[in-house]
């Protein structure tokens, strides 16, 4: 073996072990004696030469946050996990910049991006870190089978099960919400291992509360969230897992009970809230279609959706048409007025791709909904119902140029329905259950004649050409959260205000 190839082997044994003691201390968070030593392996095999350079050097790395574990009595108990953690978002989100509009080696050390006609265009080294924890496996697969994949480095290997129950603990925390997004985005084996998980509520049930409470999360943490969810509902088996999984009840969701309702309805009504929330206060676009692009990846698989959840999707259809139609009103009052100056010329501009805007998300909303009648009708009589029920909603619509044709599927099944409903010989009113009764029977007899069938939509998450730009300075948010004094005069990544006179004593600047 040559010496550069022993170098570079080395160099990757050293980056493993940093970024295998890192997880492993976010997954264990290992309580610290003060002024006690750390070793980084605690296997009773006696290691070899790389692994002994790699312990060394992971050592070395943690040394400063070793010294603010056993420096506090807090960090007897988390800290060590919570600054670990911190080091690794800093170390896998890090990009350094080379030259610009360098050409780009034939071993791929330099990256950048292909679509961009920029000569000025930054170009990237690679990072070791994030590679490792992309290419982190499950230490429940034999050696044989992680080491037999032709691996050219070491590999970090730790239980992808104790993983997942520390994010099922911890993401309350926003740092974790970042990991998992790192993970599941990045590493495609934790994203398959999550996915074939019997129990996703373990990680989903924590990620909907902090949806739930949106108004107090970061709209970064938001996003972080809805992206997470957005990557699992690429998956099929996801979609439909979430609906056999039956939960006995929410007790953190105040505006109802929930009783045996299925994940995947309370999906729904999470998603749908969001959205509401989005449209009252933060006015999002971006996160009003990660939301729906989650429900409409998720529509072809609904299985016996709550009432409450199928309410409150036609409900959303109703608020955005309301919207839709104060907007076009608007619209339509200054095009009658003459515009005097830009400024009225800007304001109408804006209204017009707000109207735009509306235009898709009611589109995108009405083939959700299609969806559920098209592929999963007979399963999802609660649906049915509450079309029914505010079959009004649907009426200014008919004639719409750009949901007409849409809304022939929507009155397909209003007319199968309503006539069966008409058929029946009823002594007194109808009731709730009544109806439910009738269209369960109806739906036995449903065969889709007369639906036209469209292109299913499915979304995927892709990231933004340069990550960069928003993930460095987030993980360093992060880290000033935390309490760690840094001299303010010193940040460029983004503004930030900083009271000298309220830092702890004896803390030390950055």
């Amino acid at each position: 073996m040559c010496i550069l190839s022993l170098m570079q082997l080395c160099f990757s044994s050293i980056v493993a072990s940093v970024v295998q003691k890192l997880l492993l201390n976010f997954v264990t968070r290992p309580k610290i004696p003060l002024n006690a030593s750390h070793p980084v392996f605690s296997d009773d095999g006696r290691p070899g030469v790389l692994q002994r350079v790699g312990s060394a050097a992971a050592n070395f790395v943690l040394l400063p946050y070793y010294y603010l574990v056993s420096s506090t009595p807090e960090g007897a108990t988390s800290q060590l996990a919570d600054n670990s953690l911190l080091v690794l978002l800093i170390m896998i989100h890090y990009r350094k910049c080379i030259s610009t509009n360098e050409s780009i080696p034939t071993n791929n050390v330099y990256t950048m991006d292909s679509n961009t006609n920029d000569k000025d265009a930054p170009v990237f080294h690679d990072n070791p870190y994030c590679k490792a924890l992309n290419s982190a496996k499950d230490i429940q697969y034999d050696r044989a089978d992680v080491e037999g994949n032709a691996q050219d480095r070491p590999v970090v290997r730790l239980s992808f099960a104790s993983l997942f129950d520390a994010f099922g603990r911890c993401l309350n925390d926003e740092s974790s919400v970042l990991l998992l997004y790192s993970l599941v985005y990045g590493n495609c084996d934790f994203q398959e291992y999550v996915l074939v998980r019997t129990d996703l509520d373990t990680l989903l049930m924590p990620i909907l509360e902090m949806l739930y409470n949106a108004s107090r999360k970061t709209s970064n943490q938001i996003y972080m969230l809805l992206i997470i969810l957005l990557i699992l509902s690429q998956d099929s088996t996801f979609n439909a897992s979430v609906h056999q999984l039956v939960l006995p009840a929410v007790p953190w969701y105040h505006e109802r009970l929930m009783h045996q309702t299925s994940l995947g309805s309370l999906m729904v009504v999470i998603l749908i809230r969001t959205i509401k929330y989005n449209l009252s206060k933060l006015k999002d676009v971006y996160l009003h279609t990660n939301c729906l692009a989650i429900l409409a990846n998720m529509a072809p698989h609904v299985h016996r959706l709550s009432a409450y959840a199928s309410q409150r999707l036609v409900s959303l259809f109703d608020m955005l048409s309301r919207k839709y139609a104060k907007l076009a009103e608007l619209k339509n009052d200054k095009s009658l007025k003459v515009i005097y100056d830009q400024m009225e010329a800007d304001i109408a501009d804006d209204m017009s791709i707000e109207l735009h805007i509306y235009t898709d998300f009611l589109r995108i909303v009405l083939e959700i909904i299609i969806a559920i009648l098209t592929y999963a009708l007979p399963r999802n009589p609660e649906v049915v119902y509450a079309v029914l029920h505010r079959q009004e909603v649907f009426e200014p619509f008919k004639n719409h140029p750009r949901f007409s044709e849409l809304l022939e599927n929507i009155y397909t099944v209003l007319d199968f329905f309503n006539s069966r409903m008409d058929m029946q010989q009823l002594d007194g009113e109808w009731s709730v259950d009544k109806v439910l009764e009738v269209i369960n029977k109806t739906c036995r007899s449903w065969r889709g004649e007369g639906m036209k069938m469209f292109t299913q939509l499915r979304f995927t998450y892709e990231q933004e050409s340069h990550p960069e730009e928003f993930f460095i300075p987030y993980a360093w948010r992060l880290v000033l959260s935390r309490g760690f004094s840094f001299n303010p005069d010193a940040i460029n990544l983004f503004p930030v205000e900083i009271h000298l006179e309220e830092a702890p004593a004896g803390g030390q600047k950055v």
